[in-house]
């Protein structure tokens, strides 16, 4: 470090501090120098993008962009100019057509490529041929649909099954109860409680668990409940008036009786499949004729039988 001391005629000197010069010896790395020809770092830009597709064309062997079809035509231009067309060179006046007069378009503003989409229709042409199972005939019936995939009777079972709406713990369920009654032995039925008529026989039940639910759920469902009207004797009475039951609605009180009843059966063990166990058993006593739902059922229309007269009485 070097000292370099200025100074004035009656003022204060001052010393500045310069850096020492360092200078490359022999033994050291000369600097790097640029070789002749080689681009700069400025140079090496990326190509465009038509120069890029083309160099890909090429490599891939496919046909290069379509650059003549790319831009606005130099006719367009010059038949809406007409300063331009005026200055235009000789050569390209010659091949110009006159312009189309006001109001004419020489092409069709009509949606040709959307009428194709909306023609109608026709399977009959469709090959089947690898399929493992036939197409379906169109159009499709009403219950060929996601919604409604699993049967009325297992969709209803599921729905009164579920609980705070895990939906998935309700599936699991039904399935561990369909997946019990298929392994299950084959029930006796009991001859004092038949079930209904056209069944098949009770050994064939296994194969269908679908079949064993909604048979036993149908067996045991109430035709009527007991609807208490008030008013009808006169001074605030109320009578017990039977109504009849649709489907749904007696399935719905079918399975709630047989989910009341496995609820109050004692755990065999722990685990996540205890209650569909005891619903499905539950199912089997129902079917066998053990099951106390069948008690139930008997008193629901024993009091509707002795509260018919009440259908005759008129409103006071």
């Amino acid at each position: 470090m070097s000292r370099v001391r200025i100074s004035h005629q009656g003022q204060p000197s001052l010393c500045l501090r310069l850096a020492p010069q360092r200078s490359i010896t022999a033994d050291e790395k000369p600097l790097p120098t640029a070789d002749e020809g080689a681009p700069g770092p400025n140079q090496e830009q990326l190509p465009h993008v038509s120069e890029e597709a083309a160099s890909t064309s090429n490599i891939t062997g496919d046909g290069g962009p379509e650059i003549e079809e790319q831009g606005t035509p130099v006719d367009e231009v010059l038949g809406r100019d007409q300063a331009s067309r005026e200055k235009a060179p000789k050569v390209m006046k010659e091949p110009m057509r006159p312009a189309s007069p006001t109001g004419s378009r020489p092409f069709s503003t009509s949606t040709r490529p959307r009428q194709d989409a909306m023609t109608s229709f026709d399977d009959s042409g469709l090959q089947t041929t690898g399929h493992k199972f036939e197409l379906p005939a169109l159009p499709l019936a009403a219950n060929m649909h996601l919604k409604y995939r699993y049967a009325p009777v297992v969709k209803q079972v599921t729905n009164l099954l579920m609980r705070d709406g895990k939906l998935s713990v309700a599936q699991r369920n039904m399935a561990m109860i369909l997946n019990h009654l298929r392994t299950a032995s084959p029930p006796s039925v009991n001859p004092d409680r038949p079930l209904l008529p056209g069944s098949p026989p009770a050994s064939h039940l296994p194969l269908n668990p679908i079949l064993y639910l909604t048979l036993a759920i149908d067996s045991v469902a109430p035709l009527l409940r007991i609807r208490a009207q008030k008013g009808m004797a006169g001074g605030g009475v109320a009578l017990q008036m039977p109504v009849p039951l649709a489907l749904r609605q007696r399935r719905r009180q079918a399975v709630m009786w047989i989910l009341d009843s496995a609820s109050k059966k004692p755990s065999r063990g722990s685990g996540r499949g205890g209650f569909a166990q005891k619903v499905a058993e539950e199912i089997i006593a129902i079917v066998e004729g053990r099951s106390g739902v069948w008690d139930r059922r008997g008193g629901i229309h024993k009091l509707a039988v002795s509260a018919r007269a009440n259908l005759n009485v008129r409103r006071r």
